[in-house]
């Protein structure tokens, strides 16, 4: 069934209209979010396979499974990462007000909508300039209660962070405080649609789904993610300088110390202006994708060895808490 979340009417005879779609009748909940940002488009892949593989044999659901495709539906029609027309990252003004401006109104209802489900799922993609391996991100103050099923998602990586004052106006913080369990998803890059990433994400929310006791099927065995706890385990690539990036190295795969990624070249000259390298050896799980950089730009995040070394044992093992 689909039906309407929050419907706002807009200028010139146009309506702001967040939609879901509603798999199953009654029973526990699971939510899947995506759209939050306009340009991040791989969770409108995860819907549609997810709905396909439901509706291809519903008798094995035993819950309810909403869908959110489109949080910024206005973002997502005109490839804006915030809401047009108000330069504004939706995922800064939760939990809303229904009392409050037009964003905020919707913020509000789409936390009033979203609250009770036994489990919530905030797919992003990365933006433009990166691209991510499959990861969940985990604020330490919800660390015990969501890290147990980050563990059943199917993705490579958990990265617990530090509180930050800025993620309490997410729509994951807002629902975890609330208690509503909700994990956030990175993987891919903006602007795309990577289906290897996107069939892996939903073989992980049929894991849940059975682990919550919404779904009879079989389902796949899911991956060990390397989980990451210590930020000194996560290191930072900054551009020394201003250029073209010509990428040398996939995400996704193991560099050593002080080995190239790629090169900052100058295409006016016609050289190089320096190679890109790997401050420490480790697991670089975010490479840059968007070619132009200035002095400071993100390069990659690289997972120490060490530290990939001892989360990869300890997972083996079935030692982590």
């Amino acid at each position: 069934m689909i039906s309407t979340v929050v419907k706002v009417a807009l200028p010139v005879n146009e309506m702001l209209d967040v939609r879901k779609h509603r798999l199953g009748t009654d029973g526990k909940r699971l939510s899947i979010v995506t759209g939050i940002h306009g340009d991040e488009l791989e969770g409108q892949y995860v819907c549609y396979e997810l709905a396909r593989r439901i509706s291809a044999a519903p008798q094995l659901l035993t819950g309810i499974v909403d869908l959110y495709p489109a949080l910024n539906p206005l973002g997502i029609d005109t490839v804006t990462r915030g809401i047009p027309a108000f330069d504004l990252d939706m995922n800064r003004i939760f939990p809303g007000r229904q009392d409050g401006d037009m964003n905020e109104y919707v913020a509000s209802r789409i936390i009033e909508d979203l609250s009770g489900s036994e489990l919530c799922i905030d797919i992003h993609a990365s933006n433009i300039y990166l691209t991510e391996i499959p990861q969940i991100r985990i604020n330490e103050l919800h660390r015990d209660t969501v890290l147990p099923l980050a563990r059943l998602a199917n993705v490579d990586f958990v990265w617990v962070h530090g509180a930050s004052t800025v993620l309490e106006a997410t729509l994951a913080h807002s629902l975890n405080v609330r208690g509503t369990k909700t994990l956030v998803v990175e993987m891919g890059v903006g602007m795309r649609i990577t289906r290897r990433y996107g069939d892996q994400l939903v073989d992980g929310l049929f894991r849940l789904m059975k682990e919550l006791g919404i779904w009879q099927g079989s389902v796949c065995e899911v991956r060990r993610p390397v989980i990451s706890e210590n930020p000194a385990d996560v290191v930072f690539l900054n551009a020394p300088l201003s250029g073209v990036f010509l990428k040398g190295k996939e995400h996704g795969g193991h560099v050593y110390a002080g080995e190239s990624i790629g090169q900052i070249v100058d295409p006016l000259r016609g050289i190089v202006l320096c190679e890109v390298t790997a401050p420490k050896a480790g697991w670089l799980f975010t490479i840059r994708e968007y070619p132009m950089v200035s002095e400071g730009s993100l390069m990659a995040r690289i997972l120490s060895a060490d530290a990939f070394a001892r989360e990869t044992a300890r997972e083996a093992d079935g030692d982590g808490a």
